[in-house]
Parts: structure tokens; sequence; C-alpha cells
């Protein structure tokens, strides 16, 4: 069934939301936490930090001005209008609360400090801004900047975008280490890491499910079991075994973690001689778990 018209609309003002409250968690970071330690990690706002180091330039100007070209860049490569229109405006928000925040906030922290300790402040970032752009990207959006060139490269080389983002990354954090010393570079690298972590659990949430694999002879059995004492359906096939080249039967059942144990029982009761396979589930999605959404 087509969305309708109402339901559109507001799926677009959930994403713009997302997008307004991500950005603005993300400058919040960057302002508080990275900015008054030099915590250049990774991404234009790291090369900002170096460039201000040097000139004296507002960090947010540079932000928004060096990403001008790369959103011409990105508006060929990946995606054209779709692609521009949230980054154009997850950016402008990024710099004019950036140049906000900069402006007010010293008068508050100074009065009322957060912490003055670097280590606190690199783990801080790390995990705001993580959320801010686990949010960002939950909205369909990017921050521009760096991230745009490791995506254009990633569609014409082929490498692992995890790679690219580690070398243009990684670049910034050794040149910030140069300019302000291997000390703070180490803890811009942990705001780096903490980042990428914090983001995907936004993105993904915690692991709350497992997906079991039973290999058995009594697949019938174990499904009509897993339905009414766990109330979880399975699929099954047949399988031929590598060694042995027995035939037998593979059931596949989605469970939430506190299930593990009784979906253990169900099988050691019903056929102790089944091999079973339990791994982690980042995501289920359908009846009985996380309802999909557009």
């Amino acid at each position: 069934m087509q969305p309708t018209r109402l339901t559109r609309i507001w799926q677009a003002t959930q994403r713009l939301l997302l997008l307004l409250i991500g950005t603005l968690i993300s400058a919040l970071a960057f302002s508080v936490f990275q900015e008054p330690y030099d915590l250049a990690a990774g991404g234009v706002s790291g090369i900002g930090l170096i460039v201000a180091h040097f000139t004296g330039w507002s960090v947010s100007i540079f932000y928004f001005v060096t990403n001008l070209p790369l959103l011409v860049l990105g508006f060929f490569y990946l995606g054209r209008w779709r692609f521009l229109v949230k980054t154009v405006v997850a950016v402008f928000i990024f710099s004019a609360a950036v140049a906000l925040f900069d402006a007010y906030l010293p008068s508050y922290t100074e009065r009322w400090p957060l912490t003055d300790n670097v280590l606190l402040s690199a783990i801080y970032a790390g995990l705001v801004g993580g959320i801010g752009g686990g949010l960002i990207y939950a909205a369909g959006a990017t921050l521009g900047g760096t991230g745009i060139i490791g995506r254009v490269l990633q569609r014409q080389t082929g490498m692992p975008i995890s790679q690219l983002y580690l070398f243009v990354d990684g670049g910034i954090i050794v040149a910030a280490a140069l300019v302000f010393g291997w000390k703070i570079a180490l803890y811009a690298m942990l705001t780096l890491l903490l980042g990428g972590i914090a983001t995907d659990y936004v993105l993904e949430g915690p692991s709350r499910s497992r997906t079991a694999f039973i290999i058995t002879n009594k697949p019938h059995a174990l499904i009509q079991a897993f339905d009414q004492q766990l109330g979880r359906g399975a699929s099954y096939w047949e399988a031929t075994g590598g060694y042995k080249g027995e035939h037998r039967t593979v059931v596949m059942c989605a469970i939430y973690r506190p299930q593990v144990n009784e979906l253990k029982a169900i099988v050691a009761q019903i056929d102790p001689g089944a091999f079973v396979s339990i791994g982690m589930t980042q995501q289920v999605l359908g009846a009985g778990f996380t309802k999909m959404s557009g």
C-alpha cells in the first residue's frame, strides 16, 4: 500500500527534526569538548582547528567555505539534488551553530565549567558527537566534509569505505600531531573511535536479538515447540552433511536474547542429537520484532 500524502509529509518532518537535532548536538560536542583542546579528530572540522591555529580563522567559517566545493563534487557523484539538499542544510546548521556556541557558550562554561580534563573531553566529544552523527545519518543526510571525499573515492576505486575513512581521517590526525603534539593526537584518535561506536549504536541500537540455526532430524516438532513456547516462527530447508553426506534439515529461528536458554532447553528435550549454532544479530525487522518503516 502506497503511503498517503499526509504520511509522506509526516515522515519528511520527522527526518527534518532528526537532522536539526543531530546537527545541533554535533555542533555542541565540537564547541564544548573538541575545540577548547584542539582535538582534531578528522574531518573538515579537524582541518579547521589546524588552520585556525596558524591563521586565527573561525572554524565555523572555514568549515562552511571548504564544504562548498565538496558539495559540488557530491552533487555530481552522490545523488545530485537528493544528496545536496539535506547535506547543505546540515552543513549550514552546523556552521551557524558552532559560530553561535563559540560566541555565547564560553561565558556560561566559565561560570559553570563542565570539565577541564582532556581525557573526559575526548570521551564525551566522541560519544556526544557520535550520537549527533547517528541522528544525522538516520535522517538520510551527512555533515559533508571528508565523508564526501571518502564516498566519491569509494565509488571510483572500489576500496572499502572504512579504509578510505581511516586514511583520510588518520592523515588529519597525524597532521594534528605535528601541530599540537602526539598526546593531543592520541586523545583525538579516541574521540574518532568513540564517535564511530556511538553513531553505530544510534543507527542500529543495542544487539537484543539472536539467530539460531539448528541442524536436526525433527524440524516440525521443533518449529511447533518454538511457536507454542517461545511465540516465535521459524523457517527450514533441507541440507546435506559435508562429511557423511547425510540428509538433514536446517531450522532457523530469530529470538530475543533472554529466550536463548529456553530455545536450547527445547532443542535438548526434543532432539538431543541436534547441532545448534546461535549468533548475535544486530536487528530483526518484521512481525514479532521491530516494525519496519520507510
